[in-house]
């Protein structure tokens, strides 16, 4: 709610025109998922979804249901000079690794483990991170897996995450990539990463770089 108030998603929202419940016609300029009202209190009290003696995956511990849109444009650095385009980041690597499908929200770690080698980086050298977040249950495991834990607050997520803005499938990977490489630049960042989750027990990472 923070960073929809400061205006930090201004740049990767495209307002468009659209029908509310009440199917009046209004203009679409912020994600209407985000709910500002929410409390640490009244978290509390919602029941566990899936388990209700133990569990401890709530409505509110989870990805809003929600639709969205995303694109990106990828080329050559070759294509952008023919096209006069300047590149904001260049894709450093990219990787895609499974985990046993019992601990399916776990795909981020070995992902992003592979990523990282791949670009000849560690995790300590990634500035801003975005993770996915399909749960709480899920997200914090992650983290910890990675060694991202205790530097949340400085690194991850910076503008909120899937909790709170929603999780439309098929739009993630671009809307979350799209959100680091806004706060790369304002953070005068140099390598970012992107990871998220995949059914089955997969796993998707990306670490970009300023150019």
């Amino acid at each position: 709610h923070e960073a929809t108030v400061e205006g930090r998603f201004a740049k990767e929202i495209y307002p468009i025109n659209g029908h509310n419940a009440d199917g009046e016609l209004v203009r679409v300029t912020e994600d209407e998922v985000i709910r500002p009202e929410t409390t640490a209190e009244g978290l509390s009290q919602l029941r566990p979804v899936f388990d209700p003696a133990n569990g401890t995956v709530t409505a509110g511990t989870s990805s809003a249901l929600s639709d969205g849109a995303a694109a990106m444009l990828v080329m050559s650095a070759d294509k952008a000079k023919e096209l006069g385009l300047t590149p904001r980041v260049k894709i450093r690597s990219m990787a895609v690794a499974g985990c046993d499908p019992s601990i399916m929200g776990y795909g981020p770690v070995p992902a992003t483990e592979k990523a990282l080698k791949r670009a000849g980086v560690s995790i300590d050298d990634i500035d801003v991170v975005e993770l996915n977040e399909a749960f709480a249950a899920q997200s914090l495991p992650v983290l910890k897996g990675l060694k991202l834990f205790d530097k949340m607050e400085e690194k991850v997520n910076l503008n909120g995450g899937a909790i709170a803005l929603g999780h439309p499938l098929g739009c993630s990977g671009a809307r979350i990539s799209t959100t680091l490489i806004n706060l790369m630049e304002e953070k005068n960042a140099k390598l970012g990463l992107a990871t998220m989750c995949i059914g089955l027990g997969q796993g998707i990472a990306t670490v970009f770089e300023r150019v």
